[in-house]
């Protein structure tokens, strides 16, 4: 790593709160928050996820769930409605984990000490810092992506960053530029500044502050910093899903049903809901004699072709994975006895629960085509 001494970390802090002053116009509704339950929010809500997709969803949350107690208290089907669409379902499990421990355990008050925070579930080291610092000024420096950035190209480091060594080095890094008397303003203005400036793809190297003194412009490696030494491996999944539709059994009653059940724990997509699952190990070879034969022996009911539809495919790319799906609209004369005593909604019902994007367009257009 090039020379980083004393007089270049204080250039580099110097400046950066420089810029965060005069020039730094980046707005959020959560910039300046004291709050810590409102700042625990938006960093939950934003990780994995644009800040213009998380906007909405932050407003939402503060208005149904104003108080932590709110949070802790609502009903879990309602909170995953309020999530769906963010993806990474596991943050909202854990939201509602945390906020009935900070509910139980701190009467209502979110802790105020770094450790206790960084244990509390769902909750890593880049939130517990900036928690720490933008709700009590402590000085705890936030490493995010941007942070990882702008440390990389300004002093010319290239460890990689998913490394041991990298995640120390930058550690100790951030540690050391940060401002001991402004650790708020500071941790705002490095983030603010990678997202706004040092951008990953087009930085405005041009009208840079740091531009004289940043070793990745001067040697042009800003394009090739920071470095990563793993690679993500992904895999394909390949699930049908059976619509499985009871008509109305009542004479009284315009209510058509549909099979739905929760994803199970573990897996993706968890307290979601689905229609009737099967996954296969590869892109599955459907006809629809062999739907029919599939239903038969899973669910021990018969049924005719024609009763079987097969509905447009469709796939969804999360992190790790991406999902290929096989849809079958299948209408029923009764009850599957393997199905018959639960799961069971109306489409009006249906629009209560959150499903994931791969399933969730699937679920409007039975509605709109009601």
């Amino acid at each position: 790593m090039p020379t980083s001494n004393a007089k270049v970390i204080a250039l580099f802090t110097s400046r950066l709160l420089q810029w965060h002053r005069e020039l730094n116009r980046r707005q959020m509704p959560w910039k300046g928050e004291k709050d810590p339950y409102k700042i625990w929010l938006s960093e939950i809500i934003l990780q994995q996820t644009r800040v213009e997709q998380g906007l909405a969803y932050y407003e939402k949350f503060i208005l149904h769930y104003p108080r932590i107690q709110d949070l802790a208290a609502a009903d879990p089907d309602q909170v995953f409605k309020d999530w769906e669409g963010l993806g990474y379902y596991s943050r909202c499990k854990n939201l509602l984990h945390t906020a009935k421990v900070i509910s139980q355990d701190y009467q209502g008050i979110f802790p105020s000490q770094y450790e206790q925070i960084l244990a509390l579930k769902g909750i890593g080291p880049y939130t517990a810092a900036a928690i720490s610092a933008f709700a009590f000024n402590q000085p705890y420096a936030v490493l995010d992506g941007n942070v990882f950035r702008v440390l990389a190209r300004f002093f010319g480091i290239d460890t990689p960053i998913d490394s041991a060594n990298g995640k120390l080095q930058f550690q100790g890094l951030a540690e050391k530029t940060l401002s001991k008397t402004e650790p708020a303003a500071y941790n705002q203005a490095i983030m603010d500044f990678g997202a706004t400036v040092c951008k990953p793809a087009q930085p405005l190297c041009g009208s840079c502050v740091m531009q004289d003194s940043c070793v990745a412009k001067r040697t042009a490696r800003v394009m090739t910093l920071p470095k990563k030494e793993k690679t993500l491996q992904k895999k394909t999944r390949h699930i049908t899903w059976l619509i499985l539709e009871l008509p109305a059994q009542n004479k009284n009653s315009a209510n058509t049903l549909f099979y739905v059940q929760k994803r199970p724990a573990g897996d993706i997509w968890e307290n979601l809901h689905e229609f009737y699952p099967v996954e296969s190990p590869a892109s599955p070879d459907w006809t629809i004699d062999s739907i029919q034969e599939l239903i038969e022996n899973q669910l021990d009911i018969k049924l005719s072709s024609k009763d079987i539809q097969r509905l447009p495919c469709s796939a969804q790319q999360l992190t790790h994975q991406k999902i290929h799906g096989y849809f079958y609209r299948v209408k029923l004369t009764k009850k599957p006895p393997l199905l018959a005593s639960h799961n069971w909604h109306s489409l009006q019902q249906m629009d209560q629960l959150a499903f994931p994007k791969l399933l969730k367009i699937l679920q409007t257009n039975l509605l709109e085509k009601q």
